[in-house]
């Protein structure tokens, strides 16, 4: 009986997602339910080069297409926002006031190319867990190496 109650806890234990802290807590915020990074309602998330970039893409002149025409989050236009929260799992990394927070899910039930791996740079900055910089490893791209049109 001992044995079939310590497999059981095993196999539970096993099946429930990794947990991460507060700085994972800052970038789950993104996915549950899927949240667009550059909408300046969020830009009190972000700091250092995510910030700066998302503030350019801003300045875009009226009808023009930004350097941000994507959700940086899950690397994608095209999502299912069940299938995201279903397959998430989020794992963070805290060295002092930095974190790597590392989200990997799927974007659809189908397609070969739906699976998705992005890297989240955190600092803390008052106490508080701020994006610095996004990057899909899925992909090769990262967000403070993307480049926006000059100002006018």
């Amino acid at each position: 009986m001992l044995r079939k109650t310590v497999l059981a806890a095993l196999v539970a234990f096993q099946t429930l997602p990794a947990m991460a802290g507060p700085a994972g807590d800052a970038v789950r915020f993104f996915y549950v339910p899927v949240q667009w990074e550059a909408d300046p309602e969020f830009r009190d998330r972000f700091t250092g080069p995510a910030k700066a970039l998302f503030d350019l893409n801003d300045k875009m002149p009226e009808g023009e297409i930004g350097c941000i025409d994507f959700g940086p989050g899950i690397d994608a236009q095209d999502y299912d926002d069940a299938m995201i929260e279903k397959t998430l799992k989020i794992s963070e990394e805290v060295n002092g006031d930095s974190a790597t927070v590392t989200g990997a899910f799927t974007l659809c039930p189908e397609g070969d190319d739906s699976a998705r791996e992005i890297k989240w740079t955190l600092q803390r900055v008052g106490g508080k867990w701020k994006i610095a910089d996004i990057a899909s490893v899925s992909s090769g791209w990262k967000l403070s190496e993307l480049e926006c049109l000059p100002e006018n």
